[in-house]
């Protein structure tokens, strides 16, 4: 969601930290500002809109300036607008916020009692006037200190104080944040992508910790002033990785990187000869992998349907129950999870909040939890048992593509590990999967090189306003997500429902100005899935199905039709919703829509 970042060092701090806004803008925002120091003073320009519309208030110049901090801001308090832009002043104390402060209208009132002037419909400007409260007597990560012994909720901040040029104080509590590390400059961030032209040695902050920045240093302690050794992360993705390399748009980008982030997700991770499975990488030993009871898989969103599929594959293939929710469901019912069990939290940020929560409900209640994730360091990864990453690399697009497919990779890599643990599969016959796991990114690549079909169906549907996607078995799971990424992107309204449910409701919206998707692949529910089309052609549905290739019967019966490489049905989800994929984001162009930067959208959900 909402992006911090800040700088102190030797360079032009204004051009880093806007530098650094354009960075974040994949996280989803609809204001922007940047405080810094300027001739002993702190000035703060903001702008509702975009980061370019912030630009146009330096078209006159460039102060000079050796710290600065700024934000992208989601709206959550107050509607976007100039003023409840962050950064946020009180006099002297500047600073801006991610998260969100749950007791701010009590902590409001008792401020405007003092004489406080609230300027913003923001809850951050409560914890301004705080430290300002405590400014005056203290340094400034002091007031800091002393300010947020009042505060209830979520929060990462960076503040500034004039008094103290050169110190910039950062905290966090349930919203991430991350420090950056350089010669003679530092960074401090909420997310890496922010600053890594600059840095790649990070450092990542646990709640109730506190960095103090200045020229001369990092020094990070607890809440309570003592100090801390953090361990520094070397970050394995390059600054090119991040850009759109000659892509018109990253989502794009990302689409076509699938065949490489595949690959990257499954290197040295297994031995086909052998069938053998590193579980290492899973941080799991194969008597934790016998003996656990049940497995459950959390997960928000897109994470949500890649769990959905490996509910299948370990089902199938280890015959282990495997229970999937919702995180944000989850968490506030009364779940059986218990010692024994398995949590799986699937995050491509590492940094969702609902999901957190479970992870950390979970191993109270003494559950092992594994976390499937693509960012070294994050939340979820530091707090969970064991961590398998997907070394997808960065995903700047908004909408989730080669994440879900590293992930689908991750959990059917899982389900051999499980099968081969508890003697559900030998040796030899796992050895055949991974055959076929190796290759997938040449079958994605063969996809990819018929994108321009794609492109021509897309000009045939895109002035639909309503879209229903079918699949039975674990496709069903890529009809939710072929019907997410069409709304995300397209702000089409579109359903992903199983099949076999079509009779008993969607049928009813089945006309001549309906596009219907069927996910097709040829398997043992094929001849069903064959019958629900014919339900749709007969009510006068347009029918674009995707097959496997050769079947000439599903095609006969669509008015538009892509084929796929053939595969187990385990490995065609990944190579169904890559067609889906390219589908919503042809669409989306043709509606003129932000591809990248979709309308409401955040990247990463750090609130609930």
């Amino acid at each position: 969601m909402c992006g911090i970042i800040g700088y102190t060092g030797r360079k032009d701090a204004i051009s880093v930290v806007l530098e650094g806004l354009k960075r974040l803008e994949y996280r989803g925002y609809d204001s922007a500002g940047i405080a810094f120091f300027s001739g002993g003073a702190i000035e703060i320009r903001r702008r509702e809109g975009k980061v370019k519309d912030l630009l146009t208030l330096f078209e006159a110049g460039t102060p000079v300036s050796r710290t600065a901090i700024g934000h992208t801001r989601w709206a959550t308090h107050g509607r976007p607008s100039e003023q409840n832009a962050h950064p946020h002043r009180s006099d002297g104390v500047v600073l801006v916020h991610n998260g969100i402060i749950e007791n701010y209208l009590e902590l409001k009132r008792n401020l405007a009692a003092e004489g406080y002037i609230f300027t913003s419909d923001t809850d951050t400007e409560v914890i301004c006037h705080l430290i300002h409260r405590y400014a005056e007597d203290y340094p400034l990560e002091e007031a800091v200190r002393h300010a947020l012994k009042n505060v209830k909720g979520a929060y990462a901040l960076a503040a500034i104080h004039e008094k103290e040029e050169g110190k910039i104080v950062g905290v966090k509590k349930d919203s991430p944040l991350c420090v950056g590390l350089g010669q003679g400059e530092y960074f401090v961030a909420s997310d890496v992508p922010a600053f890594f032209n600059h840095s790649k040695d990070v450092i990542y902050l646990d709640d109730g910790e506190m960095v103090v920045m200045t020229e001369d240093g990092v020094m990070i302690t607890t809440m309570e002033g003592e100090p801390i050794r953090k361990e520094i992360v070397s970050i394995p993705w390059s600054p090119s990785m991040a850009e759109k390399g000659g892509y018109k748009h990253f989502m794009l980008k990302e689409i076509y990187e699938q065949p490489r982030a595949v690959a990257d997700t499954l290197r040295g991770r297994f031995t086909v000869e052998t069938g053998e499975v590193n579980l290492e990488e899973f941080g799991l030993s194969e008597e934790e992998i016998r003996t656990f009871g049940k497995i459950y898989i959390v997960a928000c969103g897109t994470s949500w349907h890649a769990a959905l599929v490996g509910k299948y594959c370990i089902e199938e293939v280890a015959r282990v129950p495997v229970e999937v929710d919702i995180a944000s469901e989850f968490r506030y019912r009364n779940p059986l999870i218990a010692a024994g069990d398995l949590l799986i939290a699937i995050t491509q940020s590492g940094e969702t909040a609902d999901t957190l929560a479970v992870q950390r409900e979970a191993r109270r209640l003494g559950a092992k939890v594994l976390s499937i994730c693509n960012v070294v360091g994050s939340t979820s990864a530091r707090e969970a048992d064991a961590v398998f990453y997907t070394h997808s690399g960065p995903e700047i697009g908004v909408a989730s593509t080669k994440a879900f497919t590293s992930q689908i990779t991750s959990l059917y890599l899982f389900a051999l590990a499980v099968a081969l643990a508890r003697g559900r599969m030998t040796g030899e016959a796992a050895s055949g999967l991974q055959q076929e796991l190796l290759s997938l990114p040449d079958k994605i690549e063969q996809l990819l090189g018929s994108s321009e079909e794609i492109e021509g169906i897309a000009k045939e549907l895109f002035r639909a306003e309503d879209f229903l996607y079918l699949g039975r078995g674990m496709h069903y799971p890529i009809a939710l997500e072929g019907a997410l990424k069409l709304k995300e992107i397209t702000y089409i309204h579109a359903e992903g429902y199983p099949a076999g449910e079509m009779k008993h409701g969607p049928i009813a919206l089945v006309d001549e100005d309906l596009p219907v998707v069927f996910l097709a692949p040829k398997g043992p529910l094929h001849e069903k899935i064959i019958s629900n089309m014919q339900e749709v052609k007969s009510r006068g549905g347009k029918i674009f199905s995707l097959v496997q290739r050769g079947d000439t019967v599903v095609s006969e019966l669509s008015d538009y039709c892509f084929s796929v490489p053939d595969s187990n049905p385990y490995l065609s989800t990944i190579l169904l919703v890559v067609p889906l994929q390219l589908l919503a984001y042809h669409i989306g162009i043709l509606r003129g829509c932000d591809v990248d930067q979709p309308r409401n959208l955040a990247k990463s959900v750090t609130v609930e």
